[in-house]
């Protein structure tokens, strides 16, 4: 199975990539910047992560740690933190999630967490994916799942590449 490569903690770094990319404008959501946006209410709404996902991904930033509710990759908090690390460019974040998400692929919840990888361009997390479903022993139950009639009707190209991959292991060739 393979696994999702972290890159250990430099933590200084990842808090000036957050502040700035590579033309110097601010990553963080401009409405953090705007002096006239809530200053009545002095506050900054932040309406697309729920709040327990949002402590935790500022629990991420300041320890450099996931909180304990996150520590189950088949919490579905995981895969919410995934999202909101994707959205606010904490990269590290967002692989760990992947690899909290890869070490507990199983039958029902693969196909979920393969749309996911697709939506976040979590190339090694897909590749597990893939790799679960493909493999001689869980394609017939994968087959079997509401998940995958969901791929079927919805990701024609991974469905494609989970089929090559099936052929290519059935057939003992060498997989790419």
């Amino acid at each position: 199975m393979n696994f999702v490569v972290v890159p250990p903690s430099i933590l200084y770094q990842d808090f000036g990539e957050m502040l700035s990319d590579v033309n110097g404008r601010p990553v963080v959501p401009a409405e953090l910047f705007d002096p006239m946006k809530e200053k009545a209410e002095n506050l900054i709404r932040i309406d697309d992560t729920e709040s327990a996902i949002f402590e935790a991904l500022l629990h991420f930033i300041y320890t450099d740690r996931l909180p304990d509710s996150c520590s189950d990759g088949r919490n579905l908090a995981i895969m919410h933190l995934l999202v909101a690390a994707d959205r606010y460019g904490v990269e590290r974040l967002r692989l760990l999630c992947e690899s909290k998400l890869s070490k507990a692929i199983d039958v029902e919840i693969v196909a979920t967490t393969l749309s996911l990888a697709e939506q976040h361009n979590c190339s090694q997390l897909r590749r597990a994916c893939i790799g679960f479903m493909a493999s001689l022993n869980m394609f017939g139950p994968n087959m079997e799942t509401d998940g995958f009639d969901h791929l079927i009707a919805s990701c024609l190209l991974v469905m494609k590449e989970i089929l090559d991959n099936v052929s290519c292991i059935w057939s003992g060739k060498q997989c790419r």
